[in-house]
């Protein structure tokens, strides 16, 4: 094993659209592969279990209090995954039988917050199978505010692996100067942005980012097109109606320390992409800017965090 060396897998596939179990089985499906060529990270779109809320797009979704819309919500609701639960149980086991880590995008229904509102959750398991981090996306975009909620700092956390030191963040949240900087802030190297997918998305930001903090930079999105809408999601006919073939072609790339392109957008290609990454690269691009050491004045400008998970209610006992 070489210390100074990681092996990526971007994981771009779709869901069973809204249905739990069956995208679990497929997540599940794509680790095994991942494992069998010695991958040592995997990274999953944004809420790839069950999958992106895009009826909200081909239904009307900000008409007030309609059938439709109602129904559909209650079904995400219904196959949302809540840790707590043990709805991770099998891929933290996974995680730690093939020592393999894994950023998961998840549509999470946590108990800590009443356990009916749902949160698009990015999930940290290590190589140990243990869950180190649940960031809740800070801002939920345009129409998935009518859906999600928005979640707090309690996420904004980084891990070791290897020499890297790994943080993520959900989407357009990536456009976020100051969650970004707090991630920089903690040492951050390897940088996760995840995505319900397009190169639209991925194709500015990810070189943009990467050239701001000398890090490397993953983003992973996933695939969408009208087959993959199951035949018995609720309101199937209507959603069929409006929907285009292709809702997302993909686009997970990396970018190196440097900003350049390791691995170019990937479009409308289901499966792993894998690459290895080198250190060193990060040092050696360090050498002129360290957004957070040798280039920064914490004496002029400083950003404070606040990392408590929220809640409605503090009991004291």
């Amino acid at each position: 094993m070489i210390e100074n060396e990681l092996k990526i897998a971007m994981a771009q596939i779709a869901p069973v659209w809204l249905d739990k179990q069956a995208t679990l089985k497929k997540v599940k499906n794509a680790i095994l592969e991942a494992s069998q060529q010695n991958v040592e990270l995997i990274v999953f779109g944004e809420g790839i279990i069950p999958g992106y809320p895009f009826w909200l797009a081909l239904t009307g979704g900000a008409e007030w209090n309609t059938k439709v819309n109602k129904e559909l919500h209650a079904h995400y609701l219904s196959n949302a995954i809540t840790i707590e639960d043990g709805d991770l149980e099998t891929v933290c086991q996974l995680a730690k039988t093939h020592k393999i880590a894994i950023y998961l995008g998840v549509i999470e229904k946590p108990r800590d917050r009443g356990g009916h509102s749902i949160y698009a959750s990015l999930v940290y398991i290590d190589q140990l199978g243990i869950i180190k981090s649940v960031h809740r996306k800070l801002q939920p975009t345009h129409d998935e505010r009518l859906t999600w909620s928005p979640g707090d700092g309690h996420g904004l956390q980084v891990h070791p692996l290897k020499k890297f030191t790994i943080g993520g963040l959900n989407c357009w949240e990536n456009w976020m100067p100051l969650p970004r900087a707090a991630l920089y802030g903690l040492g951050e190297n390897l940088h996760v942005a995840v995505w319900p997918g397009s190169d639209h998305n991925t194709k500015d930001i990810t070189r943009f980012i990467a050239r701001e903090s000398r890090s490397y930079v993953v983003s992973v999105s996933g695939l969408m097109c009208n087959a993959n809408f199951p035949k018995s999601t609720p309101h199937y006919q209507e959603i069929m109606s409006k929907a285009p073939s292709y809702l997302t072609n993909g686009g997970s790339c990396i970018a190196g320390p440097d900003g350049e392109w390791v691995v170019k957008p990937v479009i409308d290609k289901e499966g792993l992409i894998i690459e290895t990454i080198n250190f060193n690269r990060i040092y050696e691009e360090r050498q002129n800017f360290d957004p957070v050491g040798h280039y920064s004045r914490p004496d002029v400008t400083k950003l404070i965090v606040n990392r408590e998970r929220q809640s409605t209610v503090n009991y004291i006992s």
